[in-house]
């Protein structure tokens, strides 16, 4: 079992009470214990953003997330990720990464998105409206297809053992189709690792870190809770038929 990625507190948490389900990811409660899990990992962040060549002070926040574990020894410790990713080609190692390995298939994804940018190229060097119109019409359709097998290959497992992808997921849920980014937020990111790792979900919580969003919406250092659109069908299947069930009167 490898868990280089986990953190082990800093804090003593002997005397903090450690929940026995794990917290609907949908509400705005956030427990003790994985507040203070939030606040190392923001520690760690703050201290070590500079090798990432990521200036928060300039550049748009990004919401990151930890998920408080218990270990098979009964220890206690915390994941911690980020929503998406800072930028193209920066890697963190002690992030939980994503749950697509970009290697499949021989790295179809990196693949597709240099054939997409090669497209946009030769639409802003054309001239004639015919061709523009038809090399358009070429990278919306190339563009589709690459997501949809992205999609595919996004595979999630729940506590209960199953697996299935993200299209699988959506079609079953009120949702229908996924919406672009469905997968890559930090929740269900840190889930999949844990249930991987056999480490078991204790608490949850996320947080924007750095600049605000330009509406507001997202201030530094506050706690927000997962994001329905892209989330709740994936975080629902993840959960369900487990004594840590989401109860979707709640969310």
């Amino acid at each position: 079992m490898d868990n280089h990625l986990l953190f082990n507190f800093i804090t003593d948490i002997s005397n903090i009470r450690i929940p026995t389900r794990l917290n609907n990811p949908f509400s705005d409660h956030t427990p003790t214990i994985s507040t203070i899990a939030a606040k190392e990992f923001q520690d760690f962040i703050a201290t070590q953003s500079h090798q990432w060549n990521y200036d928060f002070r300039v550049r748009s926040g990004k919401m990151f997330g930890v998920l408080v574990v218990q270990n098979k020894d009964s220890s206690y410790g915390y994941l911690g990720t980020v929503s998406g990713q800072l930028q193209r080609n920066t890697i963190c190692e002690k992030f939980v990464p994503s749950v697509f390995d970009d290697s499949t298939d021989n790295y179809f994804i990196n693949r597709g998105m240099t054939e997409l940018t090669e497209l946009r190229l030769q639409i802003e060097a054309e001239i004639e409206e015919s061709k523009i119109l038809s090399l358009k019409e070429e990278r919306k359709l190339k563009s589709k297809a690459l997501q949809q097998r992205l999609f595919d290959n996004y595979n999630f497992i729940n506590l209960a053992g199953e697996e299935k992808n993200i299209l699988e997921i959506f079609q079953s849920s009120e949702h229908g189709y996924p919406p672009s980014g469905a997968g890559d937020c930090a929740a269900p990111r840190l889930l999949q690792y844990a249930i991987q790792q056999g480490l078991r979900p204790i608490a949850l919580s996320e947080f924007w870190w750095g600049n605000p969003l330009h509406n507001n919406e997202r201030e530094h250092g506050v706690f927000y809770p997962a994001c329905k659109e892209k989330c709740k069908p994936i975080l629902e299947f993840m959960l369900q038929d487990t004594n840590l069930y989401i109860n979707r009167k709640q969310a």
